[in-house]
């Protein structure tokens, strides 16, 4: 009963915070929605004092809201302070649409997470796995990828160019598969990637080695590893449903989708409060359902064992990957930033607008004739030190809530209700607009996944057979968290913020695509996407060049993200296998096959 009182009161917070977005902008509501309305006609006292009247606003923010709520008992969400039409049945079609695109985006991303784990379970069934592991480099790549820069190509390449489906619009089933296909792959990238970091260690666990000395099938293992690892990873996948349905506004606005995460965004430029807070309201709906079912779904999958303490630790002491590839992205990497900030990213010159690469300019120029090389190694300053330091801190915020599930669930499920352009106008209107906005609406949102993955292991963990032997023994809270609990749930924990790392970056490049980063003639990565994203066809160097040293940025994350690994213990030659534990001796088990941990 707490949780549920904590989560109402929260979605309740939000959905005032957001009735009172025009009063905490200082801006006048009737002033905004007559210049929704026509913006030709003259804002005069008269017009705005009628204005008023009809919204009935006159009374003040809390006579609104609570007229609001009123009526939100009896079932009606108010009319359109824009268009005059009932709220509640605009808000459900708008919710439908995006309803039918989350489903189609998340069967994408399924389909997509498969495929990258495809290797890891092909030779885990035939026990063959050992110490390899996959590079990544693909998965990195499709990651990295902003959603509006695939749906930009996709519309372009696919829809326009080939006419093979459509590209604008929203009238059937077919038109959901470009927009799908934008939302889901880097979705399904980053699952992928979680899933494949979680097999190896199922794969290598005593009832693994069992079935396989019993005669039991490769897929049959392989189908009972993946229902191993999928209870850590369901959290998080409940955060991709509400993302993929209030946070695909950039995707929406390209194809043209009347979803909600676009309904939104539009009320909330046009403090079109009905629509807003019914919208918002909707999300926060949405965000409680997906995360009751997931945590029903990883009850029934993992059975009484978690009840009971009786599962294997999945993130054991493995060697870490090999510092080569890391070390060489970085140093293209670095390369790339620095021969650009050896250039000048504000000279303009348009004699050479739209050239294509060349030795006097390596990526080619922009519509204003500016090097892009030069704006993109400028850009590195402000996109990679503000993604790293958002990373960072999300990193921290995240492990330190997610420790304590009974407060940060709630906070995690009410926070991923909001689209970080969303979050974006709601920062702007308490700490002004600026160059912090960005920062501060992409942080406020970082640590909820990071926060929910640690909340996930951290429960399986506890429910390991060595925790349960480590309590036997006399260990206190503090033992546990410090010597066990935290060198299992960390480094995962790190290795997922790494993968986020270009996340992050693509979040501040979404909002500056919409309007709401950085502004000209800053080379802020997001920034450079925006503006070259109308000469796409014409100058594809323009949009994939930034596109291509972002990509570089997920393959240096994911690659460094393998060697973030807890060694092997030494144990001592006094050492007996009794006394190191039911844990070690299953670890040293598997190490016996060639199927060993991850």
């Amino acid at each position: 009963m707490a949780g549920a009182g904590w989560r109402t009161f929260l979605a309740v917070g939000l959905v005032c915070g957001v009735g009172l977005l025009p009063w905490l902008t200082s801006t006048d509501p009737a002033y905004t929605v007559l210049k929704a309305r026509s913006a030709e006609r003259e804002p005069t006292p008269e017009v705005l004092a009628d204005i008023r009247r009809q919204l009935g606003i006159d009374g003040g923010p809390l006579h609104v809201l609570t007229g609001w709520l009123g009526g939100l008992l009896r079932g009606d969400a108010g009319q359109s302070w824009i268009s005059g039409s009932d709220v509640l049945p605009d808000v459900l079609r708008a919710l439908g649409a995006s309803l039918l695109l989350m489903a189609v985006a998340l069967l994408v991303a399924v389909l997509t997470a498969g495929l990258i784990c495809a290797r890891t379970l092909r030779l885990g069934a035939r026990r063959r796995l050992g110490g390899r592991r996959a590079v990544g480099s693909a998965s990195a790549v499709l990651a990295s990828l902003p959603e509006f820069l695939v749906a930009s190509v996709l519309a372009t390449v696919v829809g326009v160019q080939l006419g093979w489906l459509p590209a604008l619009g929203w009238y059937g089933p077919q038109w959901t598969v470009l927009p799908a296909l934008a939302l889901g792959l880097p979705a399904g990238a980053v699952l992928g990637r979680l899933l494949d970091d979680l097999l190896p260690g199922a794969f290598g666990e005593p009832w693994a080695l069992a079935a396989a000395a019993r005669g039991l099938t490769g897929r049959s293992i392989a189908r009972q590893a993946l229902r191993r690892c999928v209870p850590a990873l369901l959290p998080n996948l409940g955060l991709f449903v509400v993302g993929l349905t209030g946070g695909a506004v950039a995707v929406e606005q390209v194809f043209d989708i009347p979803g909600l995460g676009r309904t939104t965004l539009q009320a909330a430029l046009a403090q079109d409060l009905p629509v807003l807070q019914a919208g918002t309201l909707a999300l926060v709906l949405l965000a409680a359902l997906a995360t009751g079912a997931t945590r029903l779904a990883a009850r029934l999958l993992t059975g009484p064992a978690l009840r009971d303490g009786a599962l294997s630790s999945l993130h054991r002491p493995a060697p870490p990957a090999g510092g080569l590839l890391p070390l060489l992205y970085g140093l293209v990497l670095l390369a790339v930033v620095g021969l650009g900030l050896a250039r000048d990213p504000l000279a303009l010159d348009t004699g050479q607008r739209l050239r294509a690469p060349s030795l006097d300019h390596p990526f080619g120029t922009d519509a204003l004739g500016r090097d892009l090389l030069a704006r993109v190694g400028h850009g590195a300053l402000d996109t990679l030190l503000l993604a790293a330091a958002i990373s960072a801190a999300a990193l921290l915020a995240g492990v330190l809530l997610g420790l304590v599930p009974r407060i940060s669930a709630p906070l995690v499920d009410t926070v991923n209700a909001v689209p970080p352009v969303l979050v974006a106008l709601l920062v702007t209107a308490v700490a002004g607009s600026g160059a912090a906005t960005p920062a501060l609406a992409v942080g406020a949102v970082a640590w909820a996944p990071l926060a929910a993955h640690t909340s996930s292991l951290l429960r399986q963990e506890r429910a390991t057979l060595h925790i349960t032997a480590t309590k036997g023994l006399g260990a206190g809270r503090v033992h546990l968290l410090r010597y066990e609990l935290l060198p299992a749930v960390v480094p995962p924990v790190l290795r997922h913020a790494l993968l986020r790392l270009p996340g992050v970056a693509l979040a501040l490049a979404s909002l500056g695509f919409l309007g709401l980063g950085a502004q000209p003639p800053s080379p802020e990565w997001g920034l450079l996407l925006a503006e070259n994203q109308p000469y796409a066809e014409r100058a594809p160097w323009a949009v994939l060049a930034p596109a291509a040293v972002l990509a570089l940025l997920g393959a240096l994350a994911v690659s460094a993200a393998g060697g973030l690994r807890r060694r092997p213990a030494k144990t001592s030659p006094g050492t007996t296998e009794a006394a190191a534990g039911p844990e070690r001796r299953s670890v040293a088990g598997a190490e016996q096959e060639p199927a060993g941990v991850h």
